[in-house]
């Protein structure tokens, strides 16, 4: 069986591979180059270009699973709206740690709740690691969400959805201290299942509200507050040392697409939540919804030390909705668990072994 899943997984990455290859020769031949190329909106004003890495071609296998269409339908009613406005309410610490025979590897990311059922937005880069969690390949990974500040072990949570298309471009990131990109579809949806001490599960979480809309470029220099989880004392005194919370006010200095036509990411000038460990964490707007989420360091050298770039809610709804068939807001509805567990069924043996073809 494990060879026939590595044999399909092998045949799906080979096809994609061509198909995106040949898509990026076809936009060399008959598009500008992307170095110079802006894109123009309809008040004749421009976004600045990010070439994308994932190519036209996106993975469908959730598409055509009928299991996972009938799971994203389910009839369970849940909590709906943001449980606060306060984004170090809402951010949470997902540690990871990797321990083979030779030594311990451990990862700090950021997330969210986004949805008052327990549902955490992060990073793809951040997500990946609790993939691992299903296998023993080369070693035992386990990992945490913690929250408060300082960060105190406090759930397990199970994958909801992480996107495909980010996973087979960006599998080999997991090797790198310090991995880099794009940001493009670099997020995943983590789903609380237990507390650590097994204890009852809140009946509500402190969620985020979030806003899907596009951004204008009327939103340049928009003042916006910034959260996360910055692991520099981590990084200076080892991993057991303490893990605060940080937010701070800056601003929107620039935005940029991935040739969508729409804002994709946005630049946010330095502030002290810049640092390595912030990813996964939110931007909110003066409304007090979230409108990006932290994947990138910034340009210093433009935006000032601790800059960072954040990847839009739209690009996230938009591009979920494509691999999926589903918006953001639905897919936090239905019965959770059980969308997990079809996940988990459907996507996560594939995405399983091209992980680990990687390292």
């Amino acid at each position: 069986m494990q060879f026939l899943t590595e044999l399909l997984v092998s045949f799906l990455t080979a096809y994609l591979a061509l198909t995106n290859i040949l898509a990026t020769e076809l936009n060399t031949w008959f598009g500008p180059e992307p170095s110079t190329r802006t894109i123009i909106q309809e008040d004749d004003t421009s976004l600045s270009y990010l070439p994308s890495q994932i190519g036209q071609i996106i993975p469908d296998l959730l598409l055509k699973s009928g299991d996972y269409q009938r799971a994203a339908l389910g009839s369970a009613v849940g909590l709906t709206g943001a449980g606060t406005k306060e984004p170090l309410d809402a951010i949470v610490n997902i540690f990871c740690t990797f321990t083979t025979d030779n030594y311990i590897r451990t990862t700090t990311g950021t997330g969210f709740f986004i949805d008052r059922d327990g549902v955490i937005l992060t990073n793809a880069h951040v997500a990946q690691f609790i993939l691992l969690e299903k296998t023993k390949e080369g070693g035992n990974t386990e990992c945490i969400v913690r929250s408060g500040n300082p960060a105190t072990a406090q759930y397990h949570a199970e994958l909801l959805y992480i996107s495909p298309a980010w996973i087979q471009k960006n599998a080999s990131a997991m090797n790198e201290a310090t991995p880099m990109g794009t940001g493009e579809r670099d997020y995943a949806l983590l789903y609380v299942d237990r507390r650590i001490d097994d204890a009852p599960l809140p009946a509500e979480f402190p969620a985020l509200s979030f806003d899907t809309n596009m951004l204008s470029l009327a939103t340049k220099n928009n003042i916006v507050t910034a959260a996360g989880y910055p692991a520099t004392n981590i990084l200076e005194n080892g991993p057991s040392a303490e893990l605060l919370a940080r937010k701070a006010t800056t601003s929107i200095s620039e935005l940029y697409t991935f040739g969508s036509n729409y804002a994709d990411v946005i630049s946010i000038r330095g502030s002290v939540v810049g640092a390595e460990g912030a990813s996964g964490g939110p931007v909110v707007n003066s409304d007090g919804n979230v409108i990006g989420i932290i994947a990138t360091r910034g340009n210093d050298q433009i935006d000032g030390e601790g800059s960072l770039r954040a990847i839009t809610i739209s690009h996230i709804n938009r591009t979920i909705t494509q691999e999926t068939g589903f918006t953001l807001d639905e897919n936090l509805s239905g019965n959770l668990s059980y969308r997990a567990a079809v996940f988990a069924k459907t996507l996560t043996p594939f995405l399983i072994t091209i992980l680990e073809q990687a390292r």
